[in-house]
């Protein structure tokens, strides 16, 4: 990992990076006291920048646990460091960059610790808590762009240590953030109440080690164009609490002539291409032999696309390879996994099991693992099956996940047409369900649920996506979750999109329309 992390970064002293390390540690260990620690910094190590903090964890801290990240004391370093380390935010990034959509969803969570703050002080009252939380769980979005987006480009640039320890973090607060709901919802207000303030530290110590090591170390590493491609993905996933209105960007890779091949199929066009082979405007069109026939690759990018359920590949060397994009997918990706280590695409706390179905499939014991996620209204099947070639040799393992709500829900036998959606067969008509009341237009406030909108307009169920992309969960299974719950003002919270301009966008389509 070192030569490749150093390959991306300015010319670094190994020795002053060692001298530093052991001052750290000295203090740490109550061998120097503040001053004495400060001094030496001062004399033999000068001025650093936050990327020599990343390199020193990243290469000559062996054996570090994986809550390194939760146990390290941030204001302590801050204080050592104080007089030699640059802690200044970035002031020339555009405010669309990548990192500084970061930087503002700090900003915002902060002021709703605050009110966190606030609140704790008076005797509860459950709406208020419960519009707070209803805010704080806004704050998702960050850790899933940080791990799916951030983290991955991070790994190629050599520093996995985010990936190890800092994931870990997150996943500690998101779970703060949840169980602290749970106890509110119970009516379990002592307890509640007591829960705050280790949130309160523990969020704040998190964003700390963002912004002083986490973000600097990112702009020293990634290129301007690679934050540039990671802008689709972060679109993707969402932003919590700000404003993201821009266009999504255009991939450089995909010219003109060649902009009606995407996805997979430009992958492997571009593959082919390598190699001498199908070059030319209409690769993606021609014949391919598969096993059972031939397929173009257009024809390939299409069935990926439909298909019922969600795939994923890993390869034998356990890195990602490709995963379906489809329009219900279930949980969300972005196209930075593609080539990571798919250790570094899970939790920590199930890591183990991903290396013990990958150790079992790889020595052949065995062949297959189910999983499923049983809630209400919802069930979720997820399968990984072993991929191995003509020869018995291990490829790598196929995950395959579906939402299987409907099918557990079915009885007795059905061998006549039933088109999907709705109540209709070959020998029989039943008319549609319609709504008792149909809802006008102009009636749309902010208190306006959206499972009524839906009822008296089911067409703009596909179209809300074109309103912000946030808006795509709604047409997956978790959404069925969701809708039921989800007001308009809601909706403006969760996209980021001011209150009056998500209603004006709403009528828009609504006047196309028909109830």
């Amino acid at each position: 990992m070192e030569n490749k992390m150093i390959q991306h970064l300015p010319k670094i002293d190994q020795e002053k990076m060692k001298i530093l390390l052991q001052i750290e540690e000295e203090f740490e260990t109550g061998k120097l006291t503040l001053d004495e620690a400060r001094k030496q910094l001062k004399e033999n190590v000068g001025q650093i920048k936050p990327y020599h903090i990343a390199y020193i964890e990243q290469n000559l801290m062996d054996n570090a646990p994986d809550d390194e990240c939760l146990r390290v004391d941030m204001k302590m370093t801050l204080n050592l460091l104080r007089d030699v380390l640059d802690t200044s935010r970035p002031e020339d990034l555009p405010a669309d960059h990548p990192i500084m959509c970061y930087y503002r969803e700090n900003d915002e969570m902060r002021k709703v610790l605050l009110a966190v703050e606030d609140l704790v002080q008076y005797p509860l009252i459950k709406n208020q808590w419960l519009e707070l939380y209803d805010r704080l769980k806004e704050y998702t979005k960050h850790f899933a762009r940080k791990q799916n987006q951030l983290y991955s480009m991070l790994e190629r640039k050599g520093f996995d240590k985010p990936s190890t320890t800092m994931w870990m973090f997150d996943d500690i607060v998101r779970d703060e953030i949840r169980d602290n709901r749970r106890l509110l919802e119970e009516d379990k207000d002592d307890e509640f109440i007591a829960a705050q303030q280790q949130l309160l530290d523990h969020a704040r110590d998190l964003m700390n080690k963002e912004e002083t090591i986490l973000y600097p170390t990112s702009l020293a590493l990634i290129t301007p164009a690679e934050f540039e491609e990671m802008k689709s993905g972060d679109h993707e996933i969402g932003f919590a609490f700000i404003s993201h209105q821009m266009e999504k960007p255009v991939s450089p890779q995909l010219s003109a002539s060649t902009s009606d091949t995407t996805g997979l199929a430009a992958d492997l066009q571009a593959l082919l291409a390598k190699y001498g082979m199908n070059v030319g405007a209409n690769a993606a069109n021609t014949p391919l032999d598969v096993s059972n026939g031939k397929l173009t690759l257009e024809q390939i990018n299409l069935i990926y696309k439909h298909l019922p359920i969600d795939i994923s590949f890993v390869d034998e060397n356990e890195l990602v390879c490709f995963y379906s994009d489809t329009d219900h997918r279930i949980f969300p990706r972005s196209k930075n996994v593609i080539g990571r280590e798919v250790t570094n695409c899970h939790p920590r706390k199930s890591v183990h099991i991903v290396k013990e179905i990958i150790e079992k499939f790889r020595n052949g014991e065995q062949d297959k693992a189910d999983f499923w996620i049983n809630k209400p209204d919802l069930f979720i099947y997820i399968t990984y099956v072993a991929v191995r070639d003509a020869q018995g040799r291990f490829r790598g393992v196929l995950e395959m996940m579906q939402d299987c709500t409907a099918i557990r829900a079915m009885q007795g036998s059905q061998t006549l047409l039933t088109w999907s959606g709705r109540e209709e067969t070959a020998v029989k008509e039943e008319p549609e369900e319609t709504p008792t009341t149909t809802m006008a237009i102009d009636e749309i406030t902010p208190e306006t649920r959206l499972k009524d909108l839906l009822a008296t307009y089911p067409a703009l169920k596909k179209r809300l996506p074109e309103i912000a992309s946030e808006f795509k969960m709604l047409n997956t299974p978790l959404g069925k979750l969701m809708i039921p719950k989800v007001n308009v003002r809601m909706m403006s919270e969760r996209s980021g999109l001011a209150l009056e301009t998500l209603i004006e966008r709403l009528k828009a389509i609504l006047s196309e329309e028909k109830p």
